[in-house]
């Protein structure tokens, strides 16, 4: 049921000409009142077609930078400012550059949708976790420095047997705190549930999983079986975004650790302040760095990604 709060937004984001984009990772009352709901590309790539001239990003910022990057027309508001996401934020575009420039010269650097602006203006191609296999197997490069995720890296270097992928120790500090005494845990509270597990945990937790895939995978995976119990191996919104999706079926944690506290930051009185046109902070992008960051994920676009 929609309240008071969220009318008055809905209110105001028409009257004030604002789409509102939010992440698979907020909460309920804030995606009920969202013009669009998806993972960071996802948003991304989809407001592209949108009319509006304001685009509110309820998310972390790495998200609201790759909004800009494919919308640099449009106004772009990150809907709390200290939303920040610490993979994307875990090497700096110096470090990367030094890399390519020496121990990996030569070398084609894939950078996770997951990461700051200038990191993808120092990157070759992006790639979301969905489509990362399909990039990586279709660069013509065999030498591949993959950054910043290694546990999602690993996964693709694995299932990639003809590249030789160089990782480095970066990734989600949620998803790799998941080890395997987690999954053997939940399974055994949950024997007839099926583990749905994101491509960010380690390989030992992966090895339990019935379904490796990205957030919208997992979330497609689950409505669409006819399995009627299932643990989520992702951040717990998701757990509780299926619930609402599915009364008929059971959705299980796989641990009550996995929680962004990042996408928690925003709440539903951000949001109002933003359509007010009183909370937030505008994203701006220097227009060289903004040049360079925009060519991987448009190569990602040319790749199939």
């Amino acid at each position: 049921m929609i309240n008071t709060m969220q009318s008055e937004i809905i209110r105001l984001k028409k009257e004030n000409d604002v789409c509102i984009l939010a992440h698979s990772y907020q909460s309920e009352d804030i995606l009920e009142v969202a013009d669009i709901v998806g993972d960071s590309y996802a948003l991304a790539k989809r407001a592209v077609s949108v009319p509006n001239k304001t685009l509110l990003l309820c998310g972390v910022r790495f998200m609201a930078e790759t909004a800009k990057l494919l919308n640099p027309g449009k106004r772009v508001i990150l809907s709390h400012p200290d939303a920040g996401c610490p993979m994307a934020e875990q090497f700096e575009k110096n470090e990367i550059e030094a890399l390519k420039t020496g121990k990996y010269k030569g070398y084609t650097v894939v950078a996770y949708v997951n990461t700051t602006t200038a990191l993808k203006s120092v990157a070759d191609v992006c790639v979301t976790s969905s489509s990362a296999l399909k990039i990586v197997n279709a660069l013509d490069s065999r030498d591949i420095l993959f950054i910043p995720d290694c546990n999602l890296g690993s996964y693709v270097a694995e299932q990639c047997p003809d590249k030789n992928v160089a990782l480095l120790k970066g990734g989600c500090p949620i998803h790799a705190a998941m080890r395997a005494e987690d999954a053997v845990r939940a399974k055994a509270l949950h024997p007839d549930a099926l583990l749905l597990v994101h491509p960010e945990c380690r390989k030992e937790v992966l090895q339990y999983a019935d379904y490796v895939g990205s957030t919208a995978g997992i979330m497609d995976y689950a409505k669409n079986s006819d399995a009627k119990e299932f643990i989520i191996g992702t951040e717990n919104s998701i757990k509780e975004h299926l619930a609402f999706a599915c009364p008929d079926k059971r959705f299980y944690e796989l641990s009550k650790m996995m929680v962004c506290h990042n996408m928690k930051l925003t709440t539903l009185p951000d949001v109002l302040a933003c359509v007010k046109g009183e909370g937030g902070e505008e994203i701006t992008i220097p227009e060289d760095i903004a040049e360079k960051a925009v060519r991987c994920i448009n190569k990602m676009i040319e790749l199939g990604g």
